[in-house]
C-alpha cells in the first residue's frame, strides 16, 4: 500500500514546472509572433527600392521616346509642307538645290530640297531633309522625304 499512496504534491509538480516553462517560452516562428524578422524587412526593402529604379529608369526612357515621336512627326510635316510648297511655286520645279527655314511646333527646323532629274524627262525627284535648327549636329537629321513631279 505504500507505493499506492503517493503525495499530490509530486504528482503534479513535473507538470507545472513544464507549463511555467512554456509559458515564458517565446515562439521562435514569425508567423505565431505576427510579425517580421528583420532580415525579412531588409530583404523586402532591396527589393521595393529595385523596383522604383526601374519604374524611375522607364518613366526617363518612355520621356525620351515620346520627345523624339514628337520631333520626328513635326519634321515630317516640316518635309511634307517644303514639297507641298515648291509644287504649288512650280509644278515641274527646276533642277537645283534650295534651302530654309520653317518654325513648327514651336520649334525651328532647317531643311534642303534637292530637285534632280531622273531618267524619264517629264520627272523629276524632290529629296527633302530636315533637321533641328537648334542642335542640329547632335540630334542629326530629323526627316527625309523623296517626292516626284512630273511635268503638265
Amino acid at each position: 500500500m505504500i507505493a499506492e499512496a503517493r503525495p499530490r504534491d509530486m504528482c503534479h509538480t513535473p507538470r507545472r514546472a513544464s507549463a511555467a516553462r512554456a509559458a515564458i517560452r517565446q515562439p521562435r516562428s514569425p508567423v505565431a509572433a505576427g510579425g517580421f524578422t528583420l532580415l525579412e524587412v531588409l530583404v523586402a526593402l532591396l527589393l521595393l527600392a529595385l523596383a522604383l529604379v526601374a519604374m524611375v529608369r522607364l518613366a526617363g526612357l518612355d520621356a525620351r521616346a515620346q520627345a523624339q515621336l514628337r520631333d520626328g512627326t513635326l519634321a515630317q510635316w516640316v518635309a511634307t509642307n517644303v514639297v507641298a510648297d515648291a509644287r504649288l511655286r512650280a509644278p515641274f520645279p527646276a533642277v537645283g538645290r534650295s534651302s530654309g527655314e520653317m518654325r513648327m511646333g514651336g520649334q525651328r527646323w532647317r531643311w534642303t530640297l534637292d530637285v534632280e532629274p531622273t531618267q524619264e524627262v517629264r520627272v523629276r525627284r524632290m529629296d527633302v531633309t530636315v533637321v533641328a535648327a537648334e542642335g542640329d549636329a547632335r540630334n542629326g537629321v530629323a526627316a527625309r522625304l523623296t517626292a516626284f513631279a512630273n511635268q503638265p
